[in-house]
């Protein structure tokens, strides 16, 4: 069973917690809130996340500080946000936005149907480079030693890379569907950022795995971040 990913909901205010709770329920994925900037960054501390929803305007630490706070930390610095605001002060303001960090910035009232298909993009790829990281490390394992010898372990490790191949370039297929479907919307200024975001990372869980095939010469390859 694949552990389901976890979503943290930043909002000062109850009532939009709730709401982004009724629009995200139908993901099926762990959804936790956090009523300010610093009870968000302690969230961070303990748990792993798919992706951060984050208000702009809150009392004290607003969402440009949390998200500063979060880009300049290891652990979270390449956990996917999407800041949301209920005003809009033009370009500027949303340049800020993408400076702090953002791969989108989305102002309120926001179409419920659109938040849903951008934060389900981020689970999978979540999910799917979780899956690749496990995946890996058992294929690791059984190269260095383990397990079957011979023809069977040349079998287990030609079935197990194309499997792991096979979960990327679904992954992959569906990344590019994404990026072809933003980009005919050149007036949101967040393709551009969500597309370059997925490509990046799928670059990265490619080449990992490309350094498992038998005959690399890169040797044993860094494990692809969660995020």
């Amino acid at each position: 069973m694949v552990q389901k990913a976890k979503i943290l909901l930043v909002d000062d205010r109850p009532e939009n917690l709730l709401a982004l709770e009724a629009i995200l329920s139908a993901l099926d994925q762990t959804l936790v809130r956090a009523s300010s900037g610093e009870e968000a960054l302690k969230a961070l501390l303990t748990d792993d996340f798919a992706v951060i929803l984050l208000d702009v305007q809150m009392p004290g630490m607003d969402g440009f500080e949390t998200a500063a706070h979060i880009k300049r930390r290891e652990r979270t610095r390449d956990i996917p946000i999407i800041f949301l605001t209920a005003i809009n002060h033009g370009p500027h303001h949303t340049f800020r936005g993408y400076a702090a960090g953002a791969v989108d910035y989305i102002s309120k009232p926001f179409d419920p149907w659109v938040l849903r298909a951008k934060v389900s993009v981020f689970v999978e790829l979540y999910t799917k480079n979780c899956q690749l990281r496990e995946q890996a490390a058992l294929l690791r394992l059984q190269l260095e030693g383990g397990g079957s010898s011979g023809v069977d372990a040349g079998k287990e490790t030609a079935g197990l890379l194309a499997e792991l191949s096979a979960r990327l370039a679904a992954v992959e297929e569906q990344a590019e569907a994404l990026t072809k479907q933003l980009g005919e919307d050149a007036a949101d200024a967040g393709v551009v950022a969500t597309a370059a975001h997925l490509e990046r990372k799928l670059t990265g869980l490619r080449r990992a795995l490309d350094a498992l095939e038998p005959g690399s010469a890169g040797g044993a390859p860094a494990l692809p971040s969660q995020n």
